[in-house]
Protein backbone atom coordinates (compact mmCIF):
# COMPACT_ATOMS: atom_id res chain seq x y z
CA UNK A 1 0.00 0.00 0.00
CA UNK A 2 1.27 3.64 -0.77
CA UNK A 3 0.07 5.42 1.67
CA UNK A 4 0.73 8.32 -0.47
CA UNK A 5 -1.32 11.65 -0.40
CA UNK A 6 -3.21 12.70 -3.53
CA UNK A 7 -6.52 13.94 -1.57
CA UNK A 8 -6.61 17.09 -3.35
CA UNK A 9 -7.62 15.14 -6.96
CA UNK A 10 -10.53 13.16 -4.94
CA UNK A 11 -14.09 14.52 -5.90
CA UNK A 12 -15.31 14.49 -2.13
CA UNK A 13 -17.67 17.31 -1.72
CA UNK A 14 -19.39 17.85 1.25
CA UNK A 15 -19.68 21.06 1.37
CA UNK A 16 -22.53 22.75 -1.01
CA UNK A 17 -24.39 26.19 -0.71
CA UNK A 18 -27.79 26.72 -0.83
CA UNK A 19 -27.79 27.61 -4.79
CA UNK A 20 -26.88 24.20 -5.72
CA UNK A 21 -28.87 22.14 -2.78
CA UNK A 22 -31.92 21.51 -4.75
CA UNK A 23 -29.80 20.23 -7.52
CA UNK A 24 -27.68 18.06 -5.14
CA UNK A 25 -30.93 16.20 -3.58
CA UNK A 26 -32.49 15.77 -7.28
CA UNK A 27 -29.10 13.44 -7.97
CA UNK A 28 -28.94 12.07 -4.90
CA UNK A 29 -33.10 11.05 -5.31
CA UNK A 30 -31.89 9.48 -8.96
CA UNK A 31 -29.41 7.23 -7.62
CA UNK A 32 -31.15 6.62 -4.30
CA UNK A 33 -34.54 5.21 -6.67
CA UNK A 34 -32.02 3.18 -9.27
CA UNK A 35 -30.72 1.48 -6.19
CA UNK A 36 -33.80 0.44 -4.83
CA UNK A 37 -34.90 -1.28 -8.22
CA UNK A 38 -33.25 -4.02 -6.44
CA UNK A 39 -35.48 -4.02 -3.38
CA UNK A 40 -35.91 -1.35 -0.92
CA UNK A 41 -33.97 -2.60 2.26
CA UNK A 42 -30.84 -0.90 2.59
CA UNK A 43 -30.00 -4.12 5.06
CA UNK A 44 -30.07 -6.59 2.23
CA UNK A 45 -29.26 -4.15 -0.94
CA UNK A 46 -25.80 -2.20 -0.27
CA UNK A 47 -25.74 -0.47 -3.16
CA UNK A 48 -29.24 1.39 -1.85
CA UNK A 49 -27.32 1.41 1.74
CA UNK A 50 -24.14 3.56 -0.08
CA UNK A 51 -27.24 5.66 -1.74
CA UNK A 52 -28.75 6.53 1.57
CA UNK A 53 -25.81 6.83 3.56
CA UNK A 54 -24.48 9.19 0.98
CA UNK A 55 -27.52 11.28 0.38
CA UNK A 56 -27.83 11.84 4.75
CA UNK A 57 -24.33 12.98 4.28
CA UNK A 58 -25.36 15.90 2.32
CA UNK A 59 -28.11 16.23 4.55
CA UNK A 60 -31.03 15.75 2.11
CA UNK A 61 -34.29 15.42 4.12
CA UNK A 62 -35.53 11.78 5.75
CA UNK A 63 -38.49 12.03 3.61
CA UNK A 64 -36.69 13.30 0.10
CA UNK A 65 -35.12 9.84 0.88
CA UNK A 66 -38.11 8.06 1.27
CA UNK A 67 -40.29 8.59 -1.37
CA UNK A 68 -37.14 8.10 -3.69
CA UNK A 69 -37.08 4.79 -2.46
CA UNK A 70 -41.02 4.14 -3.18
CA UNK A 71 -40.28 5.36 -6.32
CA UNK A 72 -37.58 2.95 -7.12
CA UNK A 73 -39.51 0.17 -5.94
CA UNK A 74 -42.52 0.76 -7.64
CA UNK A 75 -44.58 1.37 -4.39
CA UNK A 76 -45.31 5.00 -5.53
CA UNK A 77 -46.73 5.60 -8.92
CA UNK A 78 -45.70 9.06 -9.76
CA UNK A 79 -42.17 8.28 -10.80
CA UNK A 80 -40.99 8.18 -14.71
CA UNK A 81 -38.96 5.59 -15.81
CA UNK A 82 -35.36 6.19 -15.15
CA UNK A 83 -32.26 4.98 -17.34
CA UNK A 84 -28.41 4.99 -16.54
CA UNK A 85 -26.37 6.40 -19.13
CA UNK A 86 -22.41 6.77 -19.46
CA UNK A 87 -21.05 8.98 -22.22
CA UNK A 88 -17.20 9.70 -23.34
CA UNK A 89 -15.68 12.70 -23.89
CA UNK A 90 -11.98 14.55 -23.72
CA UNK A 91 -11.87 17.77 -22.09
CA UNK A 92 -9.46 20.43 -22.96
CA UNK A 93 -5.61 19.35 -22.38
CA UNK A 94 -7.16 16.38 -24.03
CA UNK A 95 -7.99 14.60 -20.03
CA UNK A 96 -10.00 11.61 -20.60
CA UNK A 97 -13.90 11.76 -18.72
CA UNK A 98 -16.30 9.60 -18.46
CA UNK A 99 -19.63 11.35 -17.80
CA UNK A 100 -22.96 9.08 -15.57
CA UNK A 101 -26.28 10.27 -16.38
CA UNK A 102 -29.54 9.13 -14.82
CA UNK A 103 -32.27 10.54 -16.90
CA UNK A 104 -35.97 9.83 -17.85
CA UNK A 105 -35.02 11.19 -21.76
CA UNK A 106 -31.77 10.02 -23.44
CA UNK A 107 -32.19 11.96 -26.35
CA UNK A 108 -32.62 15.09 -24.11
CA UNK A 109 -29.64 14.65 -22.30
CA UNK A 110 -27.41 13.41 -24.97
CA UNK A 111 -27.91 16.73 -26.71
CA UNK A 112 -27.33 19.16 -23.39
CA UNK A 113 -23.96 16.61 -23.15
CA UNK A 114 -23.41 17.23 -26.35
CA UNK A 115 -23.79 21.04 -26.36
CA UNK A 116 -21.89 21.61 -23.03
CA UNK A 117 -18.55 19.96 -24.08
CA UNK A 118 -19.10 21.50 -28.20
CA UNK A 119 -19.27 25.08 -25.73
CA UNK A 120 -16.59 24.71 -23.57
CA UNK A 121 -13.63 23.24 -25.59
CA UNK A 122 -14.86 19.53 -24.99
CA UNK A 123 -15.02 16.96 -27.78
CA UNK A 124 -17.56 13.93 -27.29
CA UNK A 125 -16.00 10.42 -28.09
CA UNK A 126 -18.55 7.26 -29.51
CA UNK A 127 -18.74 4.69 -26.77
CA UNK A 128 -15.44 3.04 -26.31
CA UNK A 129 -13.12 5.43 -26.97
CA UNK A 130 -12.45 6.37 -23.63
CA UNK A 131 -14.01 3.87 -21.49
CA UNK A 132 -11.24 1.69 -21.33
CA UNK A 133 -8.99 4.17 -19.99
CA UNK A 134 -10.60 3.65 -16.30
CA UNK A 135 -11.66 0.68 -14.26
CA UNK A 136 -14.06 0.56 -11.58
CA UNK A 137 -13.03 0.59 -7.82
CA UNK A 138 -14.39 1.03 -4.71
CA UNK A 139 -13.61 4.02 -2.68
CA UNK A 140 -14.29 4.63 0.65
CA UNK A 141 -13.48 8.16 2.36
CA UNK A 142 -12.53 8.17 5.94
CA UNK A 143 -11.73 11.80 8.18
CA UNK A 144 -8.89 12.44 10.03
CA UNK A 145 -7.13 10.67 12.23
CA UNK A 146 -4.47 11.38 15.12
CA UNK A 147 -1.23 11.23 13.36
CA UNK A 148 -0.29 9.49 17.08
CA UNK A 149 -2.49 6.73 16.07
CA UNK A 150 -1.12 6.01 12.75
CA UNK A 151 -0.12 2.31 13.13
CA UNK A 152 -3.23 1.42 14.38
CA UNK A 153 -5.42 2.57 12.29
CA UNK A 154 -2.92 1.71 8.92
CA UNK A 155 -3.20 -1.62 10.27
CA UNK A 156 -6.89 -1.67 10.42
CA UNK A 157 -7.08 -0.67 6.82
CA UNK A 158 -4.65 -3.00 5.57
CA UNK A 159 -5.96 -5.93 7.56
CA UNK A 160 -9.69 -4.91 6.08
CA UNK A 161 -8.79 -6.16 3.07
CA UNK A 162 -7.98 -2.41 0.77
CA UNK A 163 -6.24 -2.41 -1.78
CA UNK A 164 -4.23 1.01 -1.27
CA UNK A 165 -4.71 4.23 0.39
CA UNK A 166 -3.93 7.57 0.30
CA UNK A 167 -3.72 10.07 2.75
CA UNK A 168 -4.69 13.84 2.71
CA UNK A 169 -5.03 16.46 4.87
CA UNK A 170 -9.06 16.59 5.05
CA UNK A 171 -8.73 12.91 5.29
CA UNK A 172 -8.10 9.01 4.14
CA UNK A 173 -9.00 7.83 0.99
CA UNK A 174 -9.08 3.84 0.77
CA UNK A 175 -9.23 2.03 -2.23
CA UNK A 176 -11.02 -1.07 -2.68
CA UNK A 177 -11.92 -3.87 -5.76
CA UNK A 178 -15.43 -3.07 -6.36
CA UNK A 179 -16.71 -6.05 -5.61
CA UNK A 180 -15.32 -6.24 -2.39
CA UNK A 181 -16.30 -2.65 -1.18
CA UNK A 182 -19.09 -3.49 1.46
CA UNK A 183 -16.55 -6.22 2.93
CA UNK A 184 -14.27 -3.38 3.40
CA UNK A 185 -16.80 -0.89 4.49
CA UNK A 186 -17.80 -3.23 7.08
CA UNK A 187 -14.31 -4.58 8.07
CA UNK A 188 -13.45 -0.83 8.61
CA UNK A 189 -16.66 -0.02 10.25
CA UNK A 190 -16.54 -2.90 12.66
CA UNK A 191 -12.92 -1.67 13.97
CA UNK A 192 -14.43 1.61 14.96
CA UNK A 193 -13.21 3.91 11.55
CA UNK A 194 -15.73 6.20 10.50
CA UNK A 195 -16.59 6.40 7.22
CA UNK A 196 -17.85 9.63 5.52
CA UNK A 197 -18.93 7.94 2.06
CA UNK A 198 -18.29 5.30 0.07
CA UNK A 199 -18.84 4.40 -2.90
CA UNK A 200 -17.84 3.05 -6.86
CA UNK A 201 -15.90 5.12 -8.79
CA UNK A 202 -14.36 5.00 -12.44
CA UNK A 203 -10.57 5.88 -11.93
CA UNK A 204 -7.81 6.38 -14.67
CA UNK A 205 -5.20 4.13 -15.46
CA UNK A 206 -2.73 6.46 -16.64
CA UNK A 207 -3.39 9.92 -15.31
CA UNK A 208 -2.10 13.32 -16.73
CA UNK A 209 -1.56 16.43 -15.63
CA UNK A 210 -2.53 19.29 -18.41
CA UNK A 211 -1.43 22.69 -18.52
CA UNK A 212 -2.81 25.56 -16.34
CA UNK A 213 -5.02 27.27 -18.83
CA UNK A 214 -6.19 23.79 -19.72
CA UNK A 215 -6.98 22.91 -16.04
CA UNK A 216 -8.73 25.93 -15.18
CA UNK A 217 -11.11 25.46 -18.93
CA UNK A 218 -11.53 21.68 -17.80
CA UNK A 219 -12.67 22.68 -14.15
CA UNK A 220 -15.17 24.91 -15.95
CA UNK A 221 -16.40 21.94 -17.92
CA UNK A 222 -17.19 19.94 -15.12
CA UNK A 223 -18.99 22.08 -13.24
CA UNK A 224 -20.89 22.93 -15.83
CA UNK A 225 -21.77 19.23 -16.97
CA UNK A 226 -22.95 18.38 -12.93
CA UNK A 227 -25.06 21.78 -12.56
CA UNK A 228 -26.98 19.36 -15.34
CA UNK A 229 -29.70 17.47 -13.41
CA UNK A 230 -29.24 14.43 -15.12
CA UNK A 231 -25.25 14.68 -14.70
CA UNK A 232 -24.78 11.99 -11.65
CA UNK A 233 -21.09 12.12 -11.75
CA UNK A 234 -18.30 13.41 -13.43
CA UNK A 235 -14.50 11.17 -14.05
CA UNK A 236 -11.56 12.53 -15.44
CA UNK A 237 -8.16 11.26 -15.97
CA UNK A 238 -6.65 13.96 -13.92
CA UNK A 239 -3.57 13.80 -12.31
Amino acid sequence: MSGHSKWSTIKHKKAINDAKRANVFTKHAKLIEVAARNGGDPEMNFALRMAIDNARAVNMPKDNIERAIKRGTGEAKDGVELFEVTYEAYGPGQVAMLIDCITDNKNRTLTDVKTILKKNKGKFVEGGGVSWQFEKKGLILLPGVDAGDKEEWEMKIIDSGADDYEIGTDGIAVYTKATELKQVQDALEKNGLKIEEAKIIFDAKDKISPTEDDLVDLEKLVELLEENDDVAEVWTALE
